[in-house]
């Protein structure tokens, strides 16, 4: 067994990630070793949170369809069940079940744990917690951390049984009647005569296809690759990702389907392709939901993570809405979306263009099924106006041109190294660029001639040693004579690696 240098490293935002599985490159760091040191770590967080002896804790585990899952989850559950917790083993689960997990009855669950790594490659895991309040934040996973660091071992106390449950079949119980209540239809199924093809890379997400789709009366003929196989061999389970949503979308085009749907891994993101291969992913997605959204709270506020847009602003501005555009990462978009409604400032979702989604009315819960289920309520109503989905975003503007490039920072302090550069290039002045004042992240500039019509953001990864460079422009061959002035900037700064520009350049 391999011994942890220091745990603390496993920390990723609100949740905890690591190297699950020995590869040519990586050693692992998320062991058997370290989830028992975790376990102790959260048993300690949770009864001093909830104050609660350990053996008055229920406490919910799942994974979803990863290689490492079930051998690392078992790890857990054994020092939980050794510390007198009542466990209940979900087995395969998505992460928006497990909160879940907390909020039906027959569970009530104090605290659930979702093993997942998300869309990372298959040799990552993780571990996502929860309790019946919300996800845990930062500061949790810190003192979970810490905690467990200073744990010398697992001693047996008074070890109960484990509990085996299926909570995906009354998840999707609760997706069921969810869509049925929001359609207004009095048909038992009232999806019949649509064809949705579904797309769940082989991660935990397949169940959508025949416990809620086909109940629903949906065709699902032509969905694929719902079989959980934690070695991912059909594509990344991404619905950020180029391949993944091009996968989906050839299958809607061949199936000749009304609608596609994509999940991540553990299905808290989704997107959508349409009958015509529209991709309703990253703005596009977020235009969708604020329509349904300002339809049924009118002039609410829209949380979203900094790149998006300028046109998506326009959009919401002209349905009645206001976006609020703030920093990267889901747990930053819902908790901005949470204070706002604390200062008595309605806000409804909270959205990233990853296509981390979350509503208020369904706990601030980032869950893509629930998104789904969100827009599989309109198609009843589509049918009879004898509209479509393209029609719901026929009036956002999309961009002619737009790219990302990414400059790793190769200097150990690499944040220090970053927010100068950000800082630097709030001081340079190019005519044609001009500072947008309402951005929280980074350095966003909006462009105008002689560098076309656009905007461009620079921004620190969340978790990486790098810089994030976003361009869009709606008129054509403009990026790159932006690019090119970008790139005399960053020539000052020796550590900031270029190679992926000069690349596009050439």
């Amino acid at each position: 067994m391999k011994m942890i240098d220091n745990l603390m490293d496993l920390q990723n935002g609100s949740d905890i990630r690591g190297i699950a599985i020995d590869t040519d490159e990586f050693v692992a760091n998320l062991t058997i070793s370290a989830v028992e040191k975790i376990a102790l770590g959260v048993l300690n967080w949770a009864t001093k949170k909830l104050v609660k002896q350990p053996s008055e804790l229920i406490i919910g585990l799942g994974c979803d369809s990863r290689l490492s899952g079930p051998q690392l989850k078992q790890a857990m559950i054994d020092v939980f069940s050794q510390s007198g917790a009542k466990v209940i083993d979900f087995q395969l689960a998505t992460t928006p079940a497990m909160f879940m997990a907390t909020q039906f009855p027959q569970f009530s669950c104090d605290v659930t744990l979702m093993l997942t790594a998300s869309h990372l490659p298959f040799y990552y895991n993780g571990i996502k917690l929860f309790t019946a309040q919300s996800g845990v934040e930062k500061s949790d996973i810190q003192e979970i951390l810490s905690s467990a660091s200073a744990a010398e071992s697992v001693t047996a106390l008074n070890t109960q049984p484990v509990i085996q449950a299926d909570l995906l079949t009354p998840y999707a119980d609760f997706l069921v009647e969810k869509i049925k209540k929001g359609s207004q239809s009095t048909l038992e199924e009232p999806l019949a005569g649509w064809h949705i093809i579904v797309d769940a890379g082989n991660g935990a997400g397949g169940f959508f296809a025949e416990k809620v789709l086909k109940r629903l009366g949906a065709n699902i003929t032509g969905s694929q690759f719902l079989s959980p196989d934690g070695h991912f061999p059909n594509h990344i389970p991404n619905p950020d990702n180029q391949e993944a949503m091009a996968s989906i979308k050839q299958a809607v085009l061949k199936a000749q389907a009304d609608l596609g749907v994509i999940f991540d891994t553990d299905v808290d993101r989704s997107a959508v392709v349409t009958k015509s291969g529209a991709l309703l992913n990253r703005n596009n997605l977020i235009a969708v939901l604020s329509r349904i959204i300002l339809a049924e709270h009118p002039h609410t506020r829209i949380v979203t993570n900094s790149p998006t847009t300028n046109h998506l602003k326009v959009f919401i501005e002209s349905l009645g809405g206001k976006q609020v555009r703030y920093i990267s990462g889901y747990r930053n978009v819902i908790n901005k979306a949470i204070e706002l409604n604390e200062q008595g400032l309605d806000t409804q979702l909270a959205i990233e263009t990853s296509g981390h989604a979350a509503f208020k009315e369904n706990y601030f819960l980032d869950d893509g099924a629930y998104v789904i289920a969100k827009i599989l309520m309109l198609l009843p109503k589509l049918k009879e106006n004898r509209q479509t989905l393209d029609d719901l975003i026929s009036e956002l503007k999309q961009p002619v041109e737009t790219k990302e490039v990414r400059f790793k920072l190769e200097v150990e302090n690499y944040r220090q190294l970053g927010e100068q550069v950000i800082k630097d290039l709030a001081n340079y002045s190019v005519p044609g660029w001009t500072i947008d004042p309402e951005n929280e992240e980074g350095i966003r500039y909006t462009l105008t001639a002689p560098y076309g019509e656009g905007w461009f953001l620079l921004r620190m990864s969340l978790h990486e040693p790098l810089l994030v460079l976003q361009v869009e422009n709606d008129l054509p061959n403009q990026i790159k004579p932006v690019l090119i002035e970008i790139q005399k900037f960053l020539n000052n700064y020796a550590q900031v690696n270029q190679a992926k520009l000069v690349e596009f350049l050439q």
